[in-house]
């Protein structure tokens, strides 16, 4: 067993404490949203990052980015999307090669009923624990991680509110 860089005690409890949040907090947002609109958590997510665009549309392989989803998940969910209505799919303007996604007037509708019940859950069951400090701490901390998964994730390039690019 040599070799093996275990992790000391608080790096274990740091651990314990991500892994814990990881696996139990989707389940709650899902809950909760499968109870108010019988969607998921990656669901509303996927309509979120459609409805943050200027013309409320994306290229499916920009969508799966910002989705941290494969573009078979995200078809298959997309799919289910458009069978409620909520979301169109055709090819891009620009190129027929490329399939884009755009939230419809329903489905940013019925967005925007569930936005209120799931912000205040979101921070409900997470940002009502933190302080200031903390929500500075969470980012810095949530993007080191981040960014040694995937250096060149999306939300990298964001920059933090009141900082500029």
């Amino acid at each position: 067993m040599t070799g093996v860089r275990w992790l000391n005690p608080e790096e274990r409890q740091a651990w314990l404490a991500l892994y814990a949040v990881t696996t139990m907090l989707p389940g709650t947002l899902d809950a909760h949203l499968f109870r108010q609109a019988k969607i998921t958590l990656f669901d509303y997510h996927v309509l979120a990052m459609l409805s943050e665009t200027d013309d409320l549309t994306l290229a499916m392989s920009e969508l799966a980015a910002r989705s941290n989803a494969s573009l078979s998940r995200l078809s298959h969910v997309v799919k289910k999307l458009e069978q409620r209505g909520w979301v169109s799919r055709f090819p891009s303007a620009s190129d027929g090669r490329v399939t884009t996604a755009r939230i419809t007037d329903d489905g940013l509708a019925n967005l925007q009923l569930l936005a209120r019940a799931h912000v205040d859950h979101v921070r409900e069951s997470v940002f009502d624990a933190l302080t200031d400090d903390d929500v500075r701490d969470l980012e810095r901390i949530g993007k080191k991680i981040l960014a040694q998964l995937d250096s060149t994730h999306w939300i990298l390039n964001q920059p933090t509110p009141g900082e500029q690019l």
